[in-house]
């Protein structure tokens, strides 16, 4: 796993982050020093390096290989059910859910693992939804210059369904159609019936 880069490099010292999680259980109410939260902060900081490893990700690098021999294959390719698990970047509550990414080849196909390594890529940070949606959309469009791009996000926000409004079950759906997708109606019904169309064809379109 890519690891953080060093506390010169603009991040605090290791130390420093233990250090602020023994003030937020302080501040909770609790005994840092407590058998029990001891070892805490040292695993809050190792859990925050696999949580916000996209960071270390670089996007581009991710799409960069790619291939040509496609025997002229011009139809769209689709990957599915993507999950990832992100964190909310106002509260820093969970977020997690599936994405479906979809494009239409001009010259160049990429490897399927890659599509689903970007999704990680953007998701292993602080994130919202709609930012997280267009960035992986617009990457692949800058990357693959494909004739179009479509990119679904469904999530569920703990910063929603476990604090302030107390919603358990609610799903915010995302979308950025570009190319194609976005210009012609039945290229879009077809990348969204091919996933299942989400949010019964409702989706938020940004």
């Amino acid at each position: 796993m890519a690891r953080p880069p060093p506390a010169g490099a603009g991040r605090p010292a290791r130390a420093e982050a233990e250090e602020a999680v023994r003030t937020l259980i302080r501040w909770a109410g609790d005994d840092a020093g407590r058998e029990g939260l001891r070892d805490t902060p040292a695993r809050v900081v190792r859990a925050y390096e696999e949580f916000f490893s996209g960071y270390d990700m670089d996007p581009v690098d991710i799409l960069k290989r790619t291939f040509e021999e496609t025997e002229g294959y011009d139809e769209m390719v689709v990957l599915r059910d993507i999950r990832f698990e992100s964190h909310c970047e106002h509260h820093m509550a969970p977020m997690i859910g599936k994405a479906h990414v979809g494009y239409l080849p001009r010259r160049r196909i990429v490897g399927i693992s890659k599509l689903a390594r970007l999704v990680e890529a953007f998701g292993r940070r602080l994130q919202i939804q709609e930012k997280m949606t267009a960035q992986i959309a617009n990457v692949i469009d800058e990357v693959l210059q494909p004739e179009g791009v479509a990119v679904v996000i469904e999530a569920a926000h703990q910063c929603m369904t476990t604090r302030g409004v107390h919603k358990p079950g609610a799903v915010m759906g995302t979308s950025r159609m570009l190319g194609a997708f976005r210009d012609n109606p039945s290229t879009r019904r077809e990348f969204l019936a091919m996933i299942g169309n989400p949010a019964g064809g409702q989706i938020h379109f940004v």
